[in-house]
């Protein structure tokens, strides 16, 4: 199922107007430039379904050209993140699946993870309580993440018979908190404590379980107010170089920095800075 945004306002060169998207499977909403998404399934946990999947996919997708939204948070309603792939909704119809409709799937949830790191809006993750399984994931593919001391993030795929590579895991997880330190939980399934994820660098911060969707939306506003098309490059650039070798990484920063060059924002910065001003950047 393909879910596009409820009539979004279409702008010169492919831009919208994404502010009155009405989200149907999580709840969606944009202040000052950030957009909120919660997953709303407090009682169970927040966990996704295939229809919340293939909506955050193709939500993602079109934020990639979502001209009024300059960052993003995610995070899940209650005491609690993500679950993971709902064990009624999800698990139960995969063991009646044949091998090409699994292979549909999980494709599918691959192309979640793709979607967040193609998106150049930065991605705040506000994470409590449970962060397990699918939920891990979209911890993992967001660009900064802010937990709490009692929250609980588990890659928990062996515990139910599958491998640890799940979505992306085996290449993005080790970029962020090691080798070692990621086979330990992607073999185990084991939870990690907040203090511990924090300490490997999977959290970026702790903040009070009160505190922590705060905490994350001012993070993401300041970067709002930042110069967002250079924000888009940051993240283009550090996605783009896993593959590249330091002398092509050097070459392809040297390209995006003279494209930023060109950008009001950049001349923004210089004549407010002669003016001893702040710059109010605007995104081009």
């Amino acid at each position: 199922m393909k879910y596009l945004p409820g009539q979004p306002q279409d702008l010169p060169g492919n831009r919208q107007q994404l502010a009155n998207y009405t989200a149907q499977h999580f709840t969606y909403a944009v202040d000052a430039g950030v957009a909120t998404i919660t997953l709303n399934r407090p009682e169970r946990k927040n966990p996704l379904t295939f229809d919340s999947y293939a909506e955050l996919r193709d939500l993602f997708r079109t934020l990639s050209y979502g001209d009024d939204v300059k960052a993003i948070v995610i995070t899940g309603a209650g005491e609690n993140f993500c679950s993971g792939g709902d064990v009624h909704e999800i698990i139960g119809p995969l063991t009646k699946l044949d091998m090409p409709g699994l292979l549909s799937f999980t494709r599918m949830t691959g192309d979640l993870v793709k979607a967040m790191r193609a998106c150049p809006q930065p991605i705040i993750a506000a994470i409590d309580g449970v962060c397990a399984g699918a939920g891990a994931i979209l911890a993992l593919s967001s660009d900064i993440r802010i937990g709490t001391a009692r929250s609980k993030t588990a890659f928990l795929f062996t515990r139910v018979g599958l491998a640890g590579c799940d979505m992306g895991a085996c290449s993005i997880l080790p970029r962020i908190i090691g080798q070692g330190r990621a086979s330990d939980l992607l073999y185990t399934g084991r939870s990690m404590s907040g203090e511990e994820a924090e300490r490997w660098g999977f959290f970026n911060r702790l903040a009070t379980p009160e505190d922590v969707l705060s905490e994350a939306q001012i993070y993401a506003k300041n970067l709002a107010e930042g110069p967002n098309f250079a924000h888009g490059m940051t993240k283009k650039m550090l996605q783009q170089e896993w593959n590249m070798g330091v002398d092509e990484a050097i070459e392809a920063e040297a390209q995006a920095q003279a494209i930023c060059m060109m950008t009001n924002d950049f001349h923004r910065a210089y004549h407010a800075f002669v003016a001893k001003q702040k710059p109010v950047f605007e995104g081009d």
